[in-house]
């Protein structure tokens, strides 16, 4: 069985004594020995502080981003080699937010997943259809497309989780039906299989991500393909994602 895995992604929001005020209260509050991995993606400027907060915690560290170059005149990016530098044991990849406001191509997102798993990040990659993709009926083409494009037998596996997230459910206060979730995370993990093999669907996480709250989160993880949740703003409220942490240990 695979193991749930939940991760906030804090996004813009924060400054370094909120973030690690919620370090610390997400750490007085979620239970010693949950069965379920943890980490959050704080932005740049608090890494080190949250990393400083998390010592001796069950909560992992990330990063929101990384540029696929090790260093050089790339003036505004941070380099996979300096997450690792400051603690992070993983970064985001292909958030719906990079892809469509700051226009982050595949073949960008490929070289960055490459680049962060030799400098030794876990890579979270986001993939994940708008409104106008899903009333067209191409969720699937849009899915294949992301994954095609990015993965194959040249990146493995090990070290990648793909996050699911529909564009038309992040922050938008709509969420995918349970039934909506499973269907895309099933052909997701069927994709995996066709482009490497059976062992390496099976074995992959695919987190659900789009206004997962404390009300939902046991039922879409419940789903037999949905391993855990990239969680947005509700990751910004202690005893929200908390809910959220014990909606996934209590998942079946």
């Amino acid at each position: 069985m695979r193991r749930k895995f939940v991760a906030g992604n804090w996004k813009m929001n924060l400054n370094v004594a909120k973030a690690r005020a919620l370090a610390e209260g997400l750490q007085a509050k979620i239970a010693p020995g949950v069965p379920v991995d943890l980490a959050v993606f704080p932005p740049f400027t608090m890494l080190s502080a949250v990393g400083e907060a998390l010592k001796g915690s069950a909560i992992k560290l990330g990063a929101q981003n990384c540029y696929f170059e090790a260093e050089g005149a790339f003036t505004g990016e941070v380099a996979p080699g300096m997450l690792v530098d400051v603690g992070c044991e993983l970064v985001l990849i292909g958030h719906s937010e990079r892809r469509h406001i700051l226009g982050e191509t595949n073949a960008m997102l490929k070289k960055k997943i490459v680049a962060a798993l030799a400098a030794g990040l876990k890579v979270i990659y986001c993939v994940g259809e708008k409104l106008d993709e899903r009333e067209a009926g191409r969720t699937e083409a849009v899915l294949h497309q992301q994954i095609h494009e990015v993965l194959g037998p040249d990146i493995s596996l090990s070290s990648v989780v793909i996050a699911y997230e529909p564009v038309w459910a992040i922050g938008t206060g709509k969420t995918a039906t349970p039934d909506q979730a499973q269907e895309a995370h099933a052909y997701i993990r069927r994709e995996i299989g066709t482009l490497y093999n059976g062992k390496a669907a099976e074995t992959l996480r695919i987190q659900y991500g789009g206004s997962v709250k404390a009300s939902n989160a046991r039922e879409l993880m419940s789903q037999p393909d949905v391993d855990g949740a990239l969680v947005g703003g509700a990751s910004l409220k202690v005893e929200e994602f908390v809910g959220i942490i014990e909606g996934a240990a209590a998942a079946r």
